[in-house]
């Protein structure tokens, strides 16, 4: 009880006048704080506040449904509470997933040195142009994937590529060669 007061906590004449009733702005003021609190008993106290509105969103979604029940109060509370055990076995589930991962990773595949200066002037290109050649070296796509993929035209990609190879043809000191797809 830290940061909230007891009233505000445990305040029951107030939860009996929001029934039937009461609009879901009054409901939402007279049970928010203690539904932070509920959340915060259930779950990390970074979160809770985050449980306790998720659970306003859903009665708020919800609200003729809701407002037409005897005890609204205790239907938010169950939901809160339901939220709060999902949110904390969803986060068991990531938890147990990346600790499996972890132990399945492949070491990354080491490069020639020829290679990584490559790839090191592919980076350094324009977005567009590294997007192009990348797709077309890592994948071998065709001039028309390639655009699809992009979301540009195929004489978009051309263009992309062919500017690509010269300023890799400079940057590693080669001479850019065409294919035959790539010509007009």
């Amino acid at each position: 009880m830290s940061e909230m007061s007891r009233t505000e906590v445990a305040a029951p004449q107030r939860a009996r006048a929001v029934g039937r009733t009461a609009s879901f702005e009054e409901f939402y003021v007279a049970e928010l704080p203690r539904l932070v609190a509920l959340a915060r008993g259930l779950c990390p106290a970074h979160v809770a506040e985050d449980v306790a509105q998720e659970a306003m969103l859903v009665a708020y979604r919800r609200w003729r449904e809701v407002s037409s029940l005897e005890r609204p109060d205790l239907w938010i509370r169950r939901t809160c509470a339901n939220l709060a055990v999902s949110q904390f076995r969803r986060r068991l589930v990531e938890l147990r997933a990346t600790a499996r991962l972890a132990g399945r990773r492949t070491p990354p595949v080491e490069l020639s040195e020829t290679s990584e200066e490559f790839w090191t002037a592919v980076r350094g290109l324009p977005q567009r142009q590294a997007q192009a050649a990348a797709l077309r070296f890592v994948y071998d796509m065709p001039i028309a994937d390639i655009a699809a993929t992009l979301g540009t035209s195929e004489g978009t990609v051309k263009q992309h590529l062919s500017r690509a190879r010269h300023a890799l043809a400079v940057a590693l000191d080669a001479t850019p060669q065409a294919t035959q797809e790539e010509q007009p």
